[in-house]
């Protein structure tokens, strides 16, 4: 086999069938859209397959960006993935994940030329390994010892407003790197707004499942839960103290999302603001399709940072977000700078952590006030009808 080294952009021609290589996550998928958009910018008359876990390939129904979807179990070995690609007879990859397993993937698959970031312990299986970009913000994860040191210095308060994000927001978000590498094959670099579609249709049948098609209230979402970990989550307390004022200023009717593991958080904030009269439990209940259906409906969703968070924004909902453990800089919704959303950060030093469990105080997200949160709310809210 070639060595990566020995390959250069000019090496791809025009493909005819391209695979992409998805990610794992629902929030980083959502944040692949505007590369997959450029992609398809660039190669028009090209049959775009998307290889995605099987958990994500709801999401890409109906998706211009997307021809077909190839999704893959839980349990697949590289081997027998490889093997399946290898009769579709694609001419190119593009593989979008930094993992070694991924360019395995393809490279079992004997797909001629092989795409993707420049990482160790990977780039021989790739044909072309881009270089990481200029300026590349990296996720680091603080050490418990620099948390504490932070803490304890904590003299100096930084500044905080209502959306406190970094003027360099827009060239250090992760869609970046995503577009960095469909650069790599000539597409435009330039930032889109993550796009995701849902049919009317499927949001009517949603309404119906659910009980919500009598519902005359304006609709809007709580998402309190986080997969990553607890660090990520605002207390519940404060997200039933914004629901309670919210409700009284609006007569809004909260929809309640989360995975399963999320059903009895979200039954304690149901049961504190209203049960049916203003308020439904339907975490763990909804399908990928059935969770965009119904937050299309809402004007405005208050989550967790969390892969809702990033599907409303992609389906053109106003999102408001309390900010902790991660940085909305690096992986805040939408685009960068979108006036619909309101990402909301406290004045704690050692913000972002990144860490799945907080080893202090939780300081960042008990710094967040609920007024600040239902500001923002009602705010999103004259934003959205302007």
């Amino acid at each position: 086999m070639e060595n990566a080294a020995r390959h250069s952009p000019s090496s791809v021609l025009h493909p005819r069938r391209i695979l992409v290589r998805g990610v794992n996550w629902l929030g980083d998928a959502v944040m692949t859209t505007p590369a997959l958009l450029r992609l398809r910018e660039k190669f028009p008359a090209a049959h775009i397959a998307l290889l995605t876990p099987e958990k994500l390939a709801d999401l890409w129904g109906n998706h211009p960006a997307v021809d077909e979807i190839i999704p893959f179990a839980p349990g697949e070995n590289v081997f027998s993935t490889g093997k399946k690609l290898r009769a579709a007879n694609f001419d190119l990859a593009l593989v979008l994940p930094n993992s070694p397993r991924s360019a395995l993937e393809v490279f079992f698959a004997g797909i001629p030329q092989r795409i993707g970031g420049a990482r160790p312990w990977r780039n021989y299986f790739l044909t072309q390994a881009v270089p990481p970009r200029t300026g590349m913000a990296w996720m680091r994860k603080r050490p418990i010892g620099e948390i504490k040191k932070l803490a304890a210095a904590d003299g100096n308060h930084r500044p905080i407003s209502e959306d406190d994000v970094l003027p360099n927001a827009a060239i250090t978000h992760q869609t970046h790197e995503y577009l960095h590498l469909v650069a790599a094959l000539g597409a435009n670099p330039e930032p889109l707004a993550p796009q995701l579609l849902i049919q009317d249709r499927e949001v009517e049948a949603a309404k119906q499942k659910f009980g919500l098609g009598k519902i005359s209230q304006p609709m809007f979402s709580l998402n309190p839960g986080a997969e990553y970990g607890p660090a990520k989550r605002w207390p519940a307390e404060k997200f039933i103290a914004v629901a309670k004022e919210i409700q009284k200023s609006t007569d809004c009717f909260w929809l309640l999302f989360g995975g399963r593991n999320d059903e009895p958080l979200a039954a304690q904030i149901q049961s504190a603001i209203g049960i049916r009269q203003s308020a439904i439990n339907l975490a763990g209940q909804t399908s990928l399709r059935e969770l965009m259906a119904l937050l299309k409906l809402c004007r405005v969703v208050l989550t967790n940072d969390t892969g809702p968070m990033h599907v409303a924004a992609a389906l053109g909902v106003s999102v408001v977000v309390p900010f902790g453990s991660t940085s909305p800089e690096l992986t805040g919704p939408g685009l960068p700078g979108d006036p619909r959303h309101r990402l909301l950060k406290s004045d704690a030093p050692c913000s972002p952590c990144f860490l799945r469990e907080c080893p202090i105080d939780f300081r960042c997200m008990n710094g967040i006030s609920a007024g600040r949160v239902v500001e923002a709310v009602m705010k999103s809210l004259q934003t959205d009808s302007l």
